[in-house]
């Protein structure tokens, strides 16, 4: 495998035509931050890091290079006192990573940065470099790096917002409920299995300042201390003896949730953010809004009845429709599912099952984590996938873009 590092898109233009000329296939690389293969090769891999900075920002919209990581993009907005209307809970990942692969956070009613996309500039198969019209963002919003090699995204912004969050202890039927996860600007729970609790997390726009960036530290330290303590601490304890995961599981909901309440009120990317405590591996889901509370409990139970010595809590997360063809969201509200095990354990066993019981109830599979799913399930799942096949022949006739893992998913 070769990696190709440009320094700018004529770079990268250049790159493609050679791959082009010599039937050689590229893949465009992110922050590595996908748990998926979607952006493995053993051909030629296009390291897009260089490619940073913004391009242009009118108080509406900021165009950034493709390689701009999610920090780089919230310290640019935030110095123009704007702010994405939606934010994740981490920012390493590349803006053009996030947006092909749909990354999406935890807002009832507000899209994933692809929802915010308004422009798209791409290198196509041909290396020629082409602005995506408004007329094809839809198959370009979650493309997963085969339509084309992206060099600049253009996203819709916002005036910056203070966001209260506040964690909590509550039953899991509560957090279930619609009345917490439709009644904040950000919601979201952990559910360890063999407990019946929930850790919840809130979020709410205040008109107040941020918080001192000295107790907002503070803040973040602390539970991110806590949470290391109780799933990391357990993780360790429960490989060393399984048969104490059920008792370990609901002592760490406790301990995560010792105090009734906790909060903290900063810029919205600054209080949501939740570095991981431990690694892991993940396979994550997404769901009829409709179906999401039976999708849980019945994960939950299939965990229980199978044995699973599964430390880690499930996460919940939910978001409305998306219009992007390819996003797990197309089309309905959706709440999303994931689960994790951690590095170095075998994750099968989970994944399988989660892929089961999720995708019964209609789940389709988060695009950057693990999963099972063949092009037999996309093409049941996503009714535009034919129209985006024609999209992508236009851009990569001769499919410079495609991989062992596209050519399953996709053909």
């Amino acid at each position: 495998m070769a990696t190709v590092r440009p320094l700018d898109e004529a770079g990268v233009r250049a790159a493609v035509r050679r791959a082009a000329e010599s039937g050689t296939r590229v893949r465009p690389v992110g922050a590595g931050h996908s748990y998926s293969p979607l952006a493995v090769t053993d051909e030629v891999a296009l390291e897009l890091s260089a490619l940073t900075g913004v391009v242009a920002c009118d108080g509406e919209r900021i165009r950034v290079r493709a390689g701009t990581t999610l920090a780089q993009l919230h310290a640019e907005l935030a110095g123009r006192d704007l702010s994405l209307a939606c934010a994740a809970d981490i920012d390493t990942p590349t803006v053009a990573g996030a947006v092909a692969t749909g990354m999406h956070g935890s807002h009832p009613a507000v899209g994933s940065l692809s929802a915010q996309v308004t422009g798209m500039r791409l290198v196509d198969g041909t290396g020629t470099a082409v602005e995506v019209g408004a007329a094809g963002l839809d198959a370009a919003r979650t493309a997963l790096g085969a339509i084309g090699v992206v060099t600049e995204v253009e996203l819709a912004v916002r005036p910056w917002y203070s966001l209260r969050l506040t964690q909590a202890r509550a039953p899991l039927d509560e957090a279930l409920s619609p009345e917490f996860l439709d009644g904040h600007a950000w919601s979201e729970f952990w559910v360890f299995p063999y407990t019946g609790e929930a850790l919840t997390r809130f979020g709410d726009e205040v008109d107040e300042q941020p918080m001192p960036s000295r107790a907002q530290t503070a803040w973040s330290l602390e539970r991110r201390l806590v949470r290391s303590a109780a799933v990391g601490g357990g993780l360790a304890l429960g490989r060393t003896m399984p048969r104490l995961v059920p008792t370990i599981n609901r002592a760490a909901i406790r301990f995560s949730g010792s105090a009734a309440l906790a909060e903290v009120t900063d810029l919205a990317h600054r209080a949501l953010l939740a570095p991981p405590v431990v690694r892991w591996e993940e396979s994550e889901w997404a769901l009829p809004r409709a179906a999401l509370a039976d999708g849980v409990r019945d994960l939950l139970a299939a965990i229980t009845a199978d044995g699973l010595d599964v430390g880690f809590p499930l996460e919940v997360r939910v978001g409305p429709a998306e219009t992007g063809w390819l996003h797990p969201a197309y089309g309905r509200d959706t709440g999303w599912v994931a689960v994790h095990t951690a590095a170095g354990a075998d994750p099968e066993p989970l994944s399988r099952l989660a892929a089961a019981v999720l995708g019964a109830h209609g789940g389709r599979p988060n695009w950057a984590k693990r999963h099972p799913w063949t092009h037999a399930e996309v093409a049941a799942a996503y009714p535009r996938l034919a129209d985006f096949a024609t999209v992508r022949a236009g851009y990569d006739p001769n499919r410079v873009f495609a991989s062992p893992y596209l050519d399953a998913v996709l053909r």
